[in-house]
């Protein structure tokens, strides 16, 4: 039972860290969205989908993150893991929530546009670091990308620029934003997530560490509240 209780804070404090990356990330995206000067690859699919056949786009992001975790499940012959079916299922659900906020608006300047984009990347980048530094799962596109690697031998970055190239021109033929915010997030969100991860571990390894702490100090005090100072208990 003190094992159970032992693991039980940081494991929810792991998982905690994780819905908080999935809504960062989906935060960052929406702003990009919003910005209307062309969103991540993944997402001009998504956005070009949502345009050619309804819908809105958070679930075209769930459908896409279905199949993408279908393929993987087949690939690999293994169930999928929590983490990338929760991933598919509320970055969708976040997207749609913050895109209908009657206050998020594209900005009808271009500087405030570009502001706007700049800051969805960084935030976004942020989200990323944040969940993968739970260590709960890797996401749908991220777990494919694993198992074409697996499967192919190729490179993890060769496999990666064919996804990404692969699913770019899906969304372009589907008339999905590719503008500004494309070059940009294919060309910078690697530097991002790199320092946003080291970050987000160093965060996630002192909350968890401090999740344990608590709990003994916690269990050291009820202690001392009946024991007096030779360890005799106390009536």
């Amino acid at each position: 039972m003190k094992i159970v209780n032992r693991l039980a804070r940081p494991f929810f404090v792991k998982w905690l860290v994780f819905f908080m990356g999935l809504l960062i990330m989906s935060f960052g995206i929406s702003l990009m969205i919003k910005a209307n000067l062309g969103s991540a690859p993944w997402d001009v699919l998504h956005i070009g989908l949502y345009y050619q056949f309804g819908l809105s786009i958070g679930t075209w992001s769930i459908i896409i993150g279905f199949l993408i975790i279908g393929a993987t499940s087949w690939l690999t012959k293994k169930w999928p893991q929590a983490g990338a079916f929760l991933n598919m299922l509320f970055v969708g659900i976040f997207i749609d929530g913050y895109l209908m906020l009657p206050f998020f608006k594209t900005p009808d300047s271009t500087a405030a546009a570009i502001i706007m984009l700049a800051a969805g990347l960084i935030i976004n980048g942020f989200g990323i670091g944040l969940y993968i530094a739970s260590d709960c799962g890797a996401g749908p596109r991220d777990s494919l990308m694993l198992a074409l690697t697996e499967k192919t031998g190729k490179k993890v970055a060769h496999i990666r620029l064919f996804m990404e190239l692969f699913v770019l021109a899906g969304g372009w033929l589907l008339k999905g934003p590719v503008s500004l915010g494309t070059i940009l997030f294919c060309v910078s969100i690697g530097s991002i997530v790199g320092y946003t991860l080291s970050f987000c571990k160093k965060i996630v390894n002192y909350w968890i560490e401090r999740s344990v702490y608590d709990e003994d100090l916690n269990k050291r005090t009820i202690w001392l509240d009946h024991h007096d100072g030779l360890g005799k208990k106390v009536r």
